[in-house]
């Protein structure tokens, strides 16, 4: 099975377009080394995939036929993404939740309706 297929099949990435352009974008790693989107992946490869400032690593244990559901990705990957960059994954989601200050750019949904009833 193709790697852009694989990462999309067990549910990596949302779209399979998705997935082949992080594999263009050499963000996806196969055994150290960037890889096509042709590439043929088997059981017992180890993935990288770089994401928004960490490194994720999976081991592939089967291949799906098709999509599989949320459920049955344990039956297909096993994450064995280092401590070190699952903390830091952590520390960059809690960074980006911090860095919009209330009332700097355009107003929430929220905001908009409680000036809505504010101005009624």
């Amino acid at each position: 099975m193709r790697i852009d297929k694989f990462l999309w099949c067990v549910r990596l990435f949302k779209t399979r377009s998705l997935s082949g352009e992080q594999v263009k974008g050499n963000r996806v790693e196969i055994d150290d080394a960037p890889v096509k989107a042709s590439r043929e992946v088997k059981p017992g490869d180890v993935v990288r995939i770089k994401r928004h400032g960490f490194d994720q690593e999976i081991e592939i244990l089967a291949l799906p036929k098709s999509r599989v559901g949320a459920k049955l990705v344990a039956e297909y990957i096993k994450d064995i993404t280092p401590q070190e960059e699952i903390d830091k994954e952590a520390f960059l989601k809690l960074a980006r939740n911090m860095t919009r200050q209330k009332g700097l750019g355009r107003p929430t949904k929220k905001d908009r309706r409680d000036m809505d009833q504010f101005l009624d």
